[in-house]
């Protein structure tokens, strides 16, 4: 097991390994004065893992209620996160008792936002089940659900009490999901780490799972260290995410958001590159280790399509957009792009 920990507005552990699912009670336990646990989870993940996670509640003397609700990026709204709340309510939660968030990034997000609403605050514990979750939204304290004009569109920083990332978890992830969490792997490497990267390149999706989420998590950990709420570098882990979260919408969220981050990173390196800001080797490096990966990493929509969509991005500040663009392996730079200035961007990168 390792463990990596975050000293932001909240201390707290992130605790990678085998076997972590049965010490979940202990685990929370020992975060004190806690009577009752709500296990908030999806209709996929509860059946696999709600028993083992309830059992473990159990043997150090919790109270327990669940709230399952439909597997999907379509649950992320606020009639959902409602419903949520009701079911705490319900359950007589206090202050002092905490939600434990079972599954990928939707359950977290939505539990995560729950926990930072409900008696204006209370703790929740983290238990990613997807590779996406473990190295990525299950750290640094980001909350949110979906509204009609967009995603992420209404959120809450609110850092967990603790993560749990159980790496047997993901021996059950069909192939695809799981490749899904290999795009926000290979955008940490992009991003910080040109050694991470030639080891994807050379080890392709037979990865030392441990090491590898290990390293990613010890990445984040560092930029939400230095910017908790999202001002400054740690915009820097949205590089993809703007016309990622394009082509997302613009599928009505039937695409997943692990292959729309590969396409709008495929798409943004390219642009790079035919723009000079990075070479044609490293936008080749890039877009070939995504497909390696068997990422998509094209789509058939138009550049307007796309811009319509990535217009309503929580990320844009008035007439501009802060893009990130990738200049190397490892080195990647903020730009405020002007709104008149993004078609043809993706345009480039089409």
């Amino acid at each position: 097991m390792n463990t990596v920990a975050v000293a932001a507005s909240k201390r707290y552990d992130i605790r990678i390994g085998s076997s972590l699912l049965s010490t979940l009670g202990e685990s929370v336990k020992a975060l004190g004065k806690v009577q009752k646990v709500c296990i908030v989870s999806e209709s996929t993940v509860f059946p696999l893992y709600g028993a083992a996670a309830e059992a473990s509640l159990r043997e150090a003397g919790l109270e327990i209620s669940t709230f399952v609700f439909p597997a999907g990026e379509a649950s992320k709204n606020g009639t959902t996160f409602l419903e949520l709340l009701n079911a705490l309510a319900q359950a007589k939660l206090g202050r002092q008792d905490i939600l434990v968030a079972l599954g990928g990034g939707v359950v977290g997000d939505l539990a995560g936002f729950a926990a930072a609403c409900y008696l204006r605050g209370i703790r929740f514990v983290q238990v990613p089940t997807t590779l996406l979750a473990a190295v990525d939204s299950s750290v640094g304290g980001k909350t949110a659900i979906d509204l009609p004009a967009g995603k992420n569109l209404a959120g809450a920083f609110c850092q967990p009490s603790l993560v749990l990332c159980d790496t047997d978890t993901l021996n059950t992830l069909p192939e695809d999901v799981f490749r899904d969490g290999c795009a926000e792997v290979i955008k940490y490497a992009v991003l910080y780490d040109p050694q991470l990267f030639e080891q994807l390149e050379n080890d392709g999706m037979d990865f030392d799972r441990e090491a590898v989420i290990t390293r990613c998590v010890e990445l984040k950990r560092d930029v939400v260290m230095e910017d908790e709420f999202d001002t400054g570098a740690r915009m820097k882990l949205n590089l993809g995410h703007t016309f990622g979260h394009g082509v997302e919408a613009r599928s009505q969220f039937t695409l997943s958001h692990g292959k729309s981050v590969a396409i709008g990173l495929a798409l943004v390196t390219r642009a790079c590159a035919a723009n000079g800001i990075c070479s044609a080797e490293t936008s080749k490096r890039i877009v070939d280790l995504l497909a390696a990966f068997g990422l998509p990493v094209t789509i058939g929509y138009s550049p307007d399509e796309i811009l319509q969509y990535a217009l309503s991005d929580k990320k844009r500040s008035g007439n501009s957009v802060n893009l990130i663009l990738p200049r190397s392996i490892g080195d990647c730079a903020i730009a405020p792009t002007p709104v008149d200035q993004l078609k043809s961007m993706i345009e480039a990168g089409l």
